[in-house]
């Protein structure tokens, strides 16, 4: 006599994941995987430096191929692609594997049983350079009339290599500027091109995670340095006589060399990032807490209660004088909790 299963004993998902976990499965499969967040080389291509990491995404593990992006893949999928068989097949393997008695074995053993996975030669192409050109016009009452509500001046817009434009080049393809558009320029040929009122083509950039976005107007060493979320942000700061600079991207990760260049020339550094307030994420202040908890630093953001994101945003509605007095009044508890943070 066949002994049944329980009727909820069905080859599915959630019933495989009642029963072991995401990451049992990527341990099973995965060979090279061995933690989380660490980066290991995939066996799915030929992949001599490692380039994927298994990380957790909204509550569920993936795998993330960061030197192809075509690979990635939740613990399900990744059975699925390596042995390429259907998505029931995949589930039937694991079944198997991990005895978990929701299928008939048989059906599996012909795909684990000697099986040799599908890998592929992926040669990523190599990245094309990037060539930014423009042609500058000058400065008139549009323009002054954009920056002025954020405090920024002409000065300080030449001073960080701001431009308007007329037309930009985007490798040799030519682009008339319909609105007031400008270039900032980082080096000799590094450019971000900043159309303000553009919802599609609002921003074009050559620069890499390299640059720094203020770092050429930086004094010499200071006692404190803001790192914001960008340049115009920067700029503000510097209307203050503030000291600042940006990353590339808010959601970049600075690694240990640059932080170590900042901070051989500044005694405290201190986290300015956007306060998204209206996203549950609120992705400025998420990533703003793993740089601070990482080098030990001080965060700093907007007050909710001022319905702005970032600095530039709070001195159009609350003006120069408030924003300066109010990072007056907080510098000294800055000072304060960025020790304690260092004598941790």
């Amino acid at each position: 006599m066949i002994k049944s299963r329980p009727s909820k004993d069905i080859l599915h998902t959630e019933v495989i994941l009642n029963k072991i976990s995401e990451y049992d499965i990527f341990r099973h499969y995965c060979y090279n995987f061995k933690e989380l967040n660490k980066k290991f080389c995939s066996e799915l291509r030929k992949d001599e430096k490692p380039s994927v990491s298994v990380i957790n995404y909204k509550n569920n593990l993936l795998y993330k191929d960061f030197g192809h992006p075509e690979h990635t893949f939740n613990c399900f999928g990744y059975v699925q692609h390596k042995y390429n068989v259907t998505f029931t097949e995949a589930l039937t393997i694991i079944d198997t594997d991990f005895n978990l008695g929701l299928s008939c074995k048989d059906s599996a053993r012909k795909f684990t049983k000697g099986y040799i996975a599908q890998t592929y030669d992926y040669k990523p192409e190599n990245k094309k350079v990037t060539i930014i050109k423009i042609k500058s016009r000058k400065w008139n009452k549009q323009d002054a009339n954009f920056w002025k509500p954020y405090g920024i001046n002409k000065e300080i817009l030449t001073n960080f290599a701001v431009k308007p434009l007329e037309y930009y080049w985007i490798n040799e393809n030519r682009f008339k500027c319909n609105s007031i558009t400008y270039s900032f320029r980082f080096g000799k040929n590094k450019f971000k091109i900043y159309a303000p009122y553009e919802n599609d083509k609002k921003w074009f950039s050559n620069t890499s995670k390299n640059v720094i976005q203020g770092y050429s107007q930086l004094c010499e060493s200071g006692n404190i340095l803001y790192i914001t979320s960008s340049l115009k942000d920067v700029m503000c700061l510097r209307m203050l006589d503030l000291p600042a600079v940006a990353f590339q991207s808010e959601m970049q990760m600075p690694d240990e060399l640059q932080m170590q260049m900042l901070q051989n020339r500044f005694k405290r550094i201190v986290i300015f990032y956007d306060n998204d307030f209206k996203s549950i994420e609120n992705p400025g202040q998420t990533m703003a807490k793993k740089i601070t908890d990482k080098f030990k630093l001080k965060n700093l953001c907007i007050p909710q209660n001022w319905k702005c994101k970032d600095i530039s945003d709070a001195i159009v509605v609350h003006g120069l004088e408030k924003i300066k007095l109010w990072l007056k009044d907080i510098d000294e508890n800055v000072k304060v909790k960025y020790n304690q943070n260092q004598q941790q």
